[in-house]
């Protein structure tokens, strides 16, 4: 391997494109510098050249252009092939820690399935470093994903599994040898030869190959069938009906699959990625990975940093299905083969079982990261963060969020939604039919809204939020002050969540009272909680709205109007063409219907645009 590195003056700032130019085509990692050394970005690339000059020769989204702008230096290592830059950058993430890396963070160490190598091996439960000597099959998704492989493995090949100081000191068989789950080596109930070709079959069919062990056993019951060695041929035959009913069990197609899902869920800034393992046609289970995104909001980013740093430390299986494409895929795969010494493919569209599969993986990563998001521990944490960049002496114990949602003024409603320090406190959510205002009218909308919650808990001496949030601009926020001075309402810190130019999440800014607006950035907890909040208030909105939409479309306002029986019912809808026409039509034009007169127009007008009958009409 040989290195480059370039350094830029505090004079000049850095020029990447020149220092694109000098670089090689060769493989390798690059890193990225701030000026005060700090390292920003490690990257892995099959043309070093062409990789860096991607940074500085075209438009670069929001994120990276804040990256790329603050580097100062930069440095690379050129590495043989794909898989070894593949190796090197997990490396260097894990070691390094850069600022705009995605890192897998997994607090667990993998468990494994171990066959030792003794003179009569056992097969164990592993977790944790590799110092017992003998083969690990894994990684497991999960210790009870061992536990029942270990179970059929006892079943079908009758391995010891006792620690080797109860070992040496058996006099007499143990309970697993009375129930058939192990021949009893301690005692000498089984031949040395015989145990280890147990132990040969075991490691078969721990490497997959199922197929090819019942094969063999096959062979050998009819050897022993031949040789009137009937006890020896029925064992063997019950070994392979094992064997063959759990591959009845299979929920792969093909024999023997060996296939790992793979789906990514996002919340702004916060991802959940879900492994689902098979191995020899077998479903083991799920996992759950949180990996520190650092402001990334991309999910193909976020799953192929994943895919690139889990395959680094664990060997892949065969097929790797995602749930979507990503970047560099092509030069993950080639780094993955490399390293396992054998063909694999990642595959990002697939049909029929598969993807059955990965619209599972999808729910269940949905499911997960709602489940972290709303964890006690999770939550506190943005709490707290919450509390230090809005200057609040605790953490907000009740926090409410306002919001506004209507098709075009029509059927509006606004809802409440409340948090406490653990999270969503449903029972207390609201939700408030909005009428007599302008159709469209957000401001009003949200007076309205605010007005009808705090002067309720003002009069009726009602729990006060300690945060209130409101989704909207500074319009919207101007509304929730006017109502809070109007109803001497003291306590409640007021934010506007305003959406960023360019309205992706992350992007928000925090409008707070004093005229101060902050942009915490998408990686901040702070913001994390509160696009949670926000997002919960214009979901429970948006449901009351479609709800109150669907029921007013379903049926005839017209029918709750004084004055209209089904003769006039009939002559307005026909004279109109429906409901729709009527109700884009102004109260002089429903005048001009057989016998409406001036005042019943009006009041079918009020009505159906809700407003109050004596308003004023178009």
């Amino acid at each position: 391997m040989s290195r480059r590195s370039a350094s830029a003056s505090e004079a000049e700032p850095f020029d990447g494109r020149a220092y694109a130019r000098e670089l090689t085509a060769a493989p390798g990692v690059y890193r990225m510098y701030a000026a005060d050394d700090s390292l920003l970005y490690v990257g892995k690339a099959a043309s070093l050249k062409k990789r860096v000059a991607s940074y500085f020769t075209k438009a670069l989204p929001t994120r990276t252009a804040t990256m790329v702008a603050q580097i100062a230096r930069m440095e690379v290592t050129v590495t043989r092939t794909p898989g070894e830059a593949l190796l090197l950058e997990n490396q260097l993430i894990k070691s390094l820690r850069p600022r705009f890396n995605v890192m897998l963070r997994d607090d667990k160490s993998y468990p494994y399935v171990v066959l030792t190598r003794e003179a009569w091996p056992r097969i164990a439960f592993h977790r944790g470093a590799r110092s017992l000597p003998g083969r690990y099959f894994g990684p497991f998704p999960s210790a009870g994903a061992v536990r029942e492989t270990l179970s059929l493995m006892h079943r079908i090949f009758r391995l010891r599994s006792c620690e080797d100081s109860v070992f040496r000191n058996r006099s007499r068989p143990c309970l697993q040898h009375q129930i058939g789950r192990c021949s009893a080596p301690c005692v000498g109930l089984v031949r040395a030869e015989d145990y280890a070709e147990n132990v040969r079959q075991a490691g078969l069919f721990l490497e997959g190959r199922s197929d090819e062990l019942t094969d063999e056993l096959t062979r050998a019951m009819e050897a022993a069938s031949e040789a009137l060695a009937f006890e020896r041929a029925a064992g063997l035959r019950d070994q392979i009906a094992m064997i063959r009913r759990l591959q009845t069990r299979q929920y792969v197609d093909g024999a023997a699959a060996e296939l790992d899902v793979l789906a990514v869920a996002m919340q702004g800034a916060q991802a959940c990625v879900i492994l689902l393992m098979f191995r020899d046609g077998r479903n083991l289970g799920t996992r759950a990975f949180f990996p520190k995104t650092n402001g990334v909001d991309s999910a193909e980013e976020v799953l192929a940093a994943f895919v690139s740093q889990y395959y680094a430390e664990q060997v892949p299986p065969r097929e790797i299905v995602l749930d979507r494409d990503i970047p560099d895929r092509d030069l993950i795969e080639e780094a993955l083969q490399t390293e396992a010494g054998r063909k694999l493919q990642l595959k990002a569209s697939v049909r029929g079982e598969r993807a059955g599969y990965l619209d599972l993986v999808r729910r269940n990563a949905e499911l997960a990261l709602a489940t972290e998001l709303g964890s006690k521990g999770a939550q506190r944490a943005r709490a707290e963060a919450l509390r230090e960049l809005l200057g609040m002496d605790e953490p907000p114990q009740r926090i409410e969020c306002f919001d506004i949602s209507h098709t075009m003024g029509e059927a509006t409603v606004a809802s409440c939604v409340v948090f406490d320090a653990e999270g969503p406190v449903r029972a207390q959510y609201r939700r408030y039919n909005i009428a007599g205002i302008a159709p469209g009218d957000d401001y009003a909308a949200m007076h309205q809204a605010l007005e009808r919650r705090f002067r309720r808990a003002m009069d009726e001496g009602g729990a006060l939020p300690d945060l209130l949030l409101i989704d909207g601009g500074a319009g919207q926020v101007a509304q929730a002050q006017a109502v809070l001075d109007e109803l001497g309402v003291v306590g409640p810190l007021l934010v506007g969540v305003a959406k960023g130019e360019a309205r992706r999440a992350g992007d928000e800014r925090l409008l707070l009272p004093d005229g101060r607006e902050e942009r915490p950035g998408a990686a901040s907890p702070a913001l994390q909680l509160v696009q949670q909040v926000r997002d919960e208030a214009h979901r429970f909105a948006i449901t009351g709205h479609r709800g109150r939409r669907q029921k007013a479309r379903s049926t005839s306002r017209l029918e709750d109007i004084p004055g209209i029986g089904p003769r006039r019912r009939a002559n307005l809808l026909k004279h109109f063409g429906g409901l729709a026409g009527l109700k884009a039509a102004s109260a002089e034009d429903i005048a001009r219907v057989e016998r409406i007169d001036d005042a019943l127009a009006r009041r079918i007008y009020a009505t159906l645009h809700g407003l109050e009958p004596d308003a004023p009409t178009a």
